[in-house]
C-alpha cells in the first residue's frame, strides 16, 4: 500500500521524498488499515456472547451513536449519527455492541444506504426480535468537497424490519423516540 501511495504522489506531482511527504505513504496506509478494519472483525467476535435473556418487548434506542466511513465511489469520508431500536423477543443485547455493530459495518468502503440495512439486519438475525430500526443521517465529503459542493446537505436513510416496518405506531414510535418526528 504505501508503495501506491508513493505512486499517487508522484502522479500528482509531488515529490513523495520531500521532508512534509516522506512519511506520508506509511501514515496513508496505516491510517486506510484503521479506516477498513470492519473487513477483518466478525459479528460474533463482536458480540462476544453479549446476548442476554429477558423478558421484555418494549422498545430499546441508543441515540446519536456516532459513524465514520468511507464512500466506496470516491474513498472520501462520510460521518454522522446512527440510532438504532429494537423491540425484544426474550433477548437483549449488551448496548454497547449495538455501537460496535455500527462499527464493524461502517469501517469497511460503503454506501449509507448498504451500511443502514446492515446493521438493521445484523441485529434481526443476532436477536431474532419483534422489530428493528435503523436511522442513519450523514455528511458525505464526497458531495461537499467536490461535485456539487453542498456543504450543508445531510442525506438520511432508514431500515425497518418486523413490527417497526409493518405497524404504523411501532414505526412512528421508534421515529419520535430517535427524534425523527
Amino acid at each position: 500500500m504505501e508503495d501506491l501511495v508513493r505512486k499517487l504522489l508522484i502522479e500528482l506531482g509531488e515529490d513523495p521524498e520531500r521532508e512534509g511527504l516522506a512519511q506520508t505513504p506509511h501514515r496513508v496506509a496505516t491510517s486506510m488499515r484503521f479506516l477498513t478494519q470492519g473487513y477483518h472483525q466478525s459479528i460474533d467476535d463482536v458480540v462476544n456472547g453479549a446476548i442476554f435473556e429477558e423478558d421484555s418487548n418494549h422498545m430499546i434506542i441508543v441515540k446519536d451513536i456516532e459513524i465514520y466511513s468511507l464512500c466506496e465511489h470516491h474513498m472520501l469520508p462520510f460521518f454522522g449519527r446512527c440510532h438504532i431500536g429494537y423491540i425484544p423477543n426474550g433477548k437483549v443485547l449488551g448496548v454497547s455492541k449495538l455501537a460496535r455493530i455500527a462499527d464493524v459495518f461502517a469501517r469497511r468502503l460503503q454506501v449509507q444506504e448498504r451500511l443502514t440495512n446492515q446493521i438493521a439486519q445484523t441485529i434481526m438475525d443476532a436477536l431474532e426480535p419483534e422489530g428493528v430500526g435503523v436511522v442513519i443521517e450523514a455528511k458525505h465529503l464526497c458531495m461537499m468537497m467536490r461535485g456539487v459542493e453542498k456543504q450543508n446537505s445531510n442525506m438520511v436513510t432508514s431500515a425497518m424490519l418486523g413490527s417497526i416496518h409493518d405497524n404504523p405506531m411501532t414505526r412512528n414510535e421508534f421515529l419520535q423516540l430517535s427524534g425523527h418526528k
